[in-house]
């Protein structure tokens, strides 16, 4: 018999696996101790691939949902914030229907041809992203995090950071470990799209997605009795937007923007205020200050990266009581900054008492 987490049933909705680099999918059960069990509302304002936020939805609280990328953004508005809402055979068939509007012609298939994909499949993608444009609402929402999944599926290491991306797809040895880089791009969102279809569902709360910046949105949001953080890790791993930016590209769709470097890299990137490090502590300041008066922060951070453990515990310890446990990655397969002595730190952070 299955587990069940918490003292609802929502356990029998599954996450669609995710294969983003950072995804705390293999740490959830270990982190869930870490949630107060009296905690309604939660504000997840770095939330990725949403693996945490659908998690604590899970668990039935009340979750906000945020990341400053718009793709993320899309899970989180089809998986977290979405109570019934799927995607019908008819959707997919117009989703892969001829491309009708002009605006959506060429941007991939000018853009990535033969880096990523094929001309060929180039075309359809741009096809795609054209018709996704004709649905409403939440099965737009499920449109783009089922595309967006499947165009990882399709690349050999499920990102846009690399240059091989075909020369892999023509290696015999290749294939037959990944089947999914030589199959029609249809098919691979045929077979993704009813783990997202079963992963919709109603757990009773007024769940909501944001596509902001952290800072600004912690200013603005109130009534929250938990904040779960996961920036990004400085200095300690693969830049998230240099190996999802095709991602964006695709959801955004931009017309007005340099695309730079072998990988097409879209350009200005956006600014986190997290990964540069003469920027780091700042922002980090910033961060906890603006959030004083939420009364529990759960943290997940990287051994690795900057600020150290100890600076971390310094800041936080101006407004809460603090923790720290480790658990050490047991693989590299997704994880921050997942290499040799690679540990997830979690800082657990409760009100301090009053004088």
């Amino acid at each position: 018999m299955e587990e069940k987490f918490g003292q609802d049933d929502f356990f029998v909705y599954k996450f669609p696996q995710p294969q983003y680099l950072g995804a705390k999918q293999k740490h959830l059960k270990w982190m869930e101790q870490f949630f107060p069990k009296e905690v309604v509302t939660v504000l997840d304002p770095f939330s990725g691939s949403q693996s945490v936020a659908f998690f604590l939805k899970q668990l039935g609280k009340k979750v906000i949902t945020n990341d400053f990328l718009e793709f993320n953004n899309q899970i989180g508005k089809a998986l977290v914030e979405n109570r019934s809402v799927k995607l019908s055979d008819e959707d997919v068939e117009l989703i892969f229907s001829d491309n009708s509007d002009p605006k959506y012609y060429n941007l991939f298939e000018e853009t990535f041809s033969n880096l990523f994909y094929s001309v060929e499949d180039c075309k359809i993608i741009d096809a795609a992203r054209s018709n996704i444009e004709k649905l409403d609402g939440y099965k737009k929402n499920l449109a783009f995090a089922i595309m967006n999944r499947t165009l990882t599926r399709k690349v050999t290491m499920g990102h846009f950071g690399h240059t091989v991306a075909l020369k892999y797809a023509s290696d015999p040895l290749r294939v037959k470990r990944n089947r999914s880089l030589v199959r029609p791009i249809k098919d691979i969102f045929l077979d993704l799209l009813p783990l997202y279809n079963n992963a919709v569902f109603d757990n009773n709360q007024e769940n909501k997605s944001f596509c902001e910046g952290a800072i600004e949105l912690i200013k603005k949001t109130k009534d929250v009795d938990l904040l779960y953080l996961d920036p990004p890790y400085c200095c300690s791993h693969a830049d998230y937007q240099s190996f999802y930016h095709l991602l964006e590209t695709f959801t955004n769709y931009w017309k007005d923007k340099e695309f730079i470097n072998s990988t097409k890299m879209y350009f200005p990137k956006r600014k986190s205020g997290f990964d540069i490090k003469k920027e780091a502590i700042n922002s980090f300041e910033k961060l906890f200050s603006n959030s004083a008066s939420i009364p529990f922060w759960v943290i997940s951070y990287n051994n690795r990266s900057y600020p150290k453990q100890e600076e971390l515990v310094k800041l936080i310890s101006k407004y809460k009581n603090v923790e720290v446990f480790k658990k050490k990655y047991e693989n590299n397969v997704g994880g921050k900054g997942s290499v040799k002595n690679s540990y997830e730190l979690l800082f657990f952070c409760t009100p301090k008492k009053e004088k």
